[in-house]
């Protein structure tokens, strides 16, 4: 548990004022509690020992093949299934029915008649009746860009150009990556009290790093049987090749939907933030800012990115990040040496480079922020007090959602959109109102409407009976009880709302797509619209054959933040 009595933190965490703004939210950067790194962490830390046990691709790649996760507690498989896929048939979106892999993470091991059942069922995804020993399945597709090239290249003895890695940093990119009960696999509740995967999203997560190893471990299959002078990916490479994500609306509802899980989400976050930020600057974490510094420039130069706008906050950030690395270069360790930074940064640098700043000092500081990722699960409960006086539950509103009183919400444009969701694979969606078909599947996922309708309510209410109850209230709104006890429980978990009115005109939904995205680790965001982007997930990351020797050392083990590419020299070509 946090112990938010703390002297020296609790005054430090930022006001959620400030953390909220939907535009902040939308340029969180990855840190190192973000659950890929949390993950490989503790990996490394527990001695899991990851290898191939079945490994049947015929001459195209095409096949099965079965990874062992062997933990201190357990043994998992990871089943991959590899088919030919017709180009035309290749689509990110959800409504495909068809991939060029898919896979599924089980508990256990598997034995001749669940392979079958397994073989049946997962590759064709929700049409299928998965099996409830699966934690996770999956599907992901070829990297047109690069997976025929790599074969080309290594097939002739050669590597691959690194160029190919700086604008699609991965070689298969999934499509949805499901846990939690979906299409019958199991519940969360199963994962609850497991030691392996008990924090959010780390079954998830050990799936894609495994496929990551798959990707590498294909091509290099391939290139081999199509020449017997086939070379194989330098470690180099192999390091800088990640996985790919493509992710539309669908994630939006999840931050709207949990807003204690995203609340404890935040709190971690800024509570690492305070502890860096409360840390007596010395030499050693001087002289490693500035190192990860210039290695987030190197990272922002390299990466093409299709979306001009996030390709000109790259460059924005870049330009500020070579700002900070002179300023630092320049001034001596003094003890208020991170404020003064910090300050510098809100007053005159962009959101993006801010948040990529809080990142590189939470990066600093291990041992104080390390233990907060084992805190990030919560119980989402939300408590109805029916005796609260009606009086205290309209102060909550105007003390705890003042930013929803400050909306207007009857204009055009502040109720332009409308949510909804699609009868193709019951998939969210964003509408124009008064335009488009689906207004009468409208999701209640904007808050502030809602919470300002009480208030109005209660006004009247408490003008005729000023001492009326809670209950009082509901016995004439019953509609009103979920955004009630909403009201009441999220007063004490100022991080859980995000502060935005998200039916209007202006609202930019990649933001919400960002923000979860950031805390599960991801990196290189391009959107491709307004409504969907690619990232890139464990690129720079220890390899399996890392993971496998046991590394002594830990820190360097978990030290790939804001992957560059290999010198060119040092890998052969």
């Amino acid at each position: 548990m946090i112990n938010m009595n703390n002297t020296t933190v609790a005054p430090l965490l930022r006001p959620a004022s400030t953390v909220m703004s939907l535009d902040r939210l939308g340029s969180l950067s990855a840190c190192r509690i973000s659950f890929a790194r949390s993950l490989l962490r503790q990996m490394a830390r527990q001695r899991w020992q990851v290898q191939p046990v079945k490994f049947a691709l015929d001459d195209d790649g095409f096949g099965q093949v079965i990874y062992r996760l062997q933990t201190a507690h357990t043994r998992y498989h990871i089943v991959v299934f590899s088919q030919e896929l017709e180009d035309a048939r290749r689509s990110d979106r959800v409504i495909a029915d068809a991939w060029d892999l898919t896979f599924g993470l089980v508990e256990g091991d598997v034995e001749e008649s669940l392979m079958q059942t397994l073989s049946e069922n997962i590759p064709l995804q929700e049409a299928g009746r998965q099996h409830p020993s699966l934690l996770v399945i999956s599907r992901a597709n070829r990297s047109q860009r690069n997976f025929e090239k790599f074969v080309e290249s290594l097939s002739k003895g050669e590597q691959p150009a690194l160029g190919l890695l700086k604008t699609a940093g991965y070689l298969y990119r999934t499509t949805a990556v499901y846990g939690n009960g979906k299409f019958g696999i199991a519940d969360y509740r199963q994962l609850q009290d497991n030691p392996d995967f008990k924090n959010p999203f780390s079954a998830q997560m050990a799936a894609v790093y495994v496929l990551r190893q798959f990707s590498i471990d294909q091509v290099e299959h391939i290139a081999a049987r199509k020449s017997s002078e086939a070379a194989t990916l330098d470690p180099g490479i192999k390091r800088y090749i990640g996985i790919g994500n493509s992710t539309g609306l669908g994630m939006a509802p999840f931050l709207i939907n949990h807003p204690l899980l995203i609340n404890q989400w935040i709190l971690m976050r800024e509570t690492a933030l305070a502890a860096a930020k409360s840390e007596l600057p010395c030499p050693s974490a001087h002289e490693r800012l500035l190192a990860l510094l210039r290695r987030a420039v190197t990272y922002l130069t390299e990466s093409e990115i299709q979306d001009p706008d996030q390709d000109e906050r790259n460059r924005t950030s870049a330009q500020e990040l070579q700002m900070v690395t002179a300023w630092l270069e320049q001034v001596s360790t003094e003890p208020d040496l991170w404020t003064q930074l910090v300050e510098w940064a809100e007053a005159a640098l962009s959101l993006e480079t801010q948040e990529l700043i809080n990142s590189l000092l939470i990066e600093l500081y291990p041992e104080q922020v390390d233990y907060l990722e084992s805190s990030m699960a919560t119980e989402e409960t939300f408590e109805l007090v029916p005796d609260m006086p009606l009086v205290q539950l309209k102060q909550l509103i105007e003390t705890y959602f003042d930013w929803v009183l400050e909306e207007d919400y009857d204009s055009d444009d502040s109720r332009y959109w409308f949510w909804y969701r699609s009868m193709e694979k019951e998939e969210p969606r964003l509408g124009v109102r008064g335009i488009d078909d689906g207004m009468e599947k409208e999701l209640a996922l904007a808050i502030g409407p809602r919470v300002r309708a009480v208030h109005q309510a209660l006004d009247d209410m408490l003008a005729v009976s000023p001492t009326a109850l809670t209950i009082d209230y509901l016995m004439i709104h019953a509609r009103d009880t979920d955004i009630v006890r909403r009201i009441q429980t999220m007063s004490s978990a100022h991080y859980g709302e995000i502060r935005a009115n998200l039916l209007h005109r202006q609202m930019k939904p990649m933001h919400l797509l960002r923000t979860k995205l950031s805390f599960l680790g991801a990196a290189r965001f391009d959107p491709r619209s307004d409504r969907w982007v690619r990232v890139t997930f464990f690129q720079g990351a220890p390899l399996l054959s890392e993971l496998n020797a046991e590394p002594s050392d830990l820190q360097e083990f978990d030290d790939w933040m804001f992957a560059t590419a290999p010198d060119p020299a040092m890998v052969g070509f």
